[in-house]
């Protein structure tokens, strides 16, 4: 383990795949359509949010990446900008969440908190300034278009994260044997 990471190499290696695997399984078959163009309500960033704590920001960073060019190499074809704002919220998230252990010690109401704030920041970042600038940069597009699919994109994922993330973490944390509740018996 180093800084950036929360499990072994191997671990990392393993989980970035499944992690981008589910990503594209959850993003190319339940995507909900918004009224907003090429803009959809997306259940895979809580996946996103969830890997990001337990594995942290290169695990994260790269399970967004891979997952969302397999996604769009589906259907259309990259798009580089969204992508792009895909991996840096999840790296984000994993830098936001890196000293988060729920692994070790479960989860506390401010580390439920942490998350949520984490998560949220992240995707401000991502969806509010990293894709619009980048779809003006690199496609040329009008800033009024991608500036509103920016903000939809954010709203629909910090809920989606926030809420289902928060339901998945909390799942897991039950799951996990609190420290010292092992007793030898005589």
């Amino acid at each position: 383990m180093n800084t950036w990471s929360k499990t072994s190499p191997v671990t990392a290696v393993v989980a970035t795949g499944v992690g981008a695997a589910l990503f594209f399984v959850l993003g190319r078959f339940l995507a909900i359509p918004t009224p907003i163009p090429n803009t959809t309500i997306n259940i895979q960033y809580a996946l996103l949010a969830v890997f990001a704590l337990l594995f942290g920001p290169i695990v994260a960073g790269l399970m967004g990446f891979i997952g969302h060019v397999l996604i769009d190499l589906s259907l259309y074809g990259p798009w580089w900008s969204w992508i792009i704002a895909t991996a840096v919220a999840g790296f984000l998230m994993g830098i936001f969440l890196l000293r988060d252990k729920v692994q070790d010690s479960g989860i506390t109401t401010g580390g439920l908190i942490r998350f949520n704030v984490g998560v949220a920041a992240a995707h401000a970042i991502a969806w509010l300034l990293v894709a619009p600038s980048l779809d003006i940069w690199i496609y040329s597009e009008p800033s009024d278009k991608v500036f509103v699919q920016g903000g939809v994109a954010a709203i629909s994922n910090i809920l989606t994260s926030c809420i289902i993330g928060t339901i998945i973490v909390v799942a897991y944390a039950k799951t996990r044997t609190s420290e010292g509740s092992l007793k030898v018996s005589q």
